[in-house]
């Protein structure tokens, strides 16, 4: 659980800072990981960017300081970190839904956001089953992009591919997969943005196939270098233990890669499975 310690210690560290500067590369140095691997793996256990956390506990102190002393509104914007009191006013109503001024009033409402504490519910009659697979060549897939919202992926997504059956895109894609089979990666897929984690409110989702002939007409081709992947059965349950089960106990890293959803075809033991790219810590 050494892990956990570290990632509260991290918290810790923002917590202190508030009022201050703080350095994304401290805050991943306190937890003893890459700047990189700590803000994804930050977003991918608390649903939010680093950044935007941080935004939230400031603004949320800042409406303690209004309510509670006669601190000059630009000197509390000025302490949170913003240069001028309308920058802090649009980033205080977007919060509270209402200006700085009217949170000094009697009996108006607040939204106030919590620090963090990471904790783990540990489930030892849970297991997860998972396999490393190295690809050591060039991964060539062709298919569309479709624009996915983040916080509405697990909808969205099986929705992209119920329209692709209906119209056809499917099939086609079926019927291209399993040329010149190089690997495990040989039906359909689903390539998740540009990186392990998502971190936008939007990422582009690319349904292809892994595929070396010319590309048809109404389609692109996307590139994924060489990596190692982790890979886990049942896509939804995977991304949700991926982050606290699997990577803190695993040794690894997220690679700067995408995840793909691999979806395999009639005849296989399970229905679909998740690619994370890793590295060793």
């Amino acid at each position: 659980m050494d892990w956990l310690s570290r990632f509260n210690l991290a918290i810790d560290y923002i917590e202190d800072n508030l009022d201050g500067k703080i350095e994304y590369s401290v805050v991943a140095r306190t937890a003893y990981c890459s700047e990189f691997h700590f803000s994804r793996m930050f977003s991918s256990l608390t649903g939010i960017s680093l950044s935007e956390y941080i935004r939230r506990r400031r603004l949320t102190k800042a409406a303690f300081d209004i309510q509670t002393s006669n601190t000059k509104i630009i000197d509390i914007a000025l302490k949170y970190g913003y240069d001028s009191s309308d920058a802090f006013t649009r980033a205080f109503k977007k919060l509270h839904g209402i200006t700085p001024n009217a949170a000094r009033e009697n009996s108006v409402q607040l939204k106030a956001f919590s620090r963090i504490s990471l904790q783990i519910k540990i489930k030892g009659d849970i297991e997860m089953e998972y396999r490393i697979e190295k690809i050591d060549f060039v991964l060539r897939f062709v298919g569309v992009r479709q624009c996915v919202k983040t916080s509405r992926a697990f909808k969205e997504i099986p929705a992209l591919w119920s329209k692709s059956k209906k119209d056809g895109y499917k099939q086609a894609l079926i019927d291209m997969s399993w040329v010149n089979p190089k690997c495990k990666l040989e039906s359909l897929v689903g390539i998740c943005g540009k990186e392990a984690a998502i971190m936008e409110d939007e990422f582009d989702y690319f349904m292809g196939v892994r595929y070396d002939n010319e590309v048809p007409a109404g389609m692109e081709e996307l590139i994924i270098q060489p990596s190692l992947y982790a890979v886990f059965p049942n896509i939804v349950d995977a991304w949700k233990r991926l982050y606290s089960e699997w990577l803190p106990a695993s040794g690894y890293e997220l690679a700067n890669q995408p995840c793909i959803e691999h979806f395999l075809g009639p005849g296989h033991k399970i229905k679909h499975e998740l690619w994370v790219p890793i590295i060793e810590k």
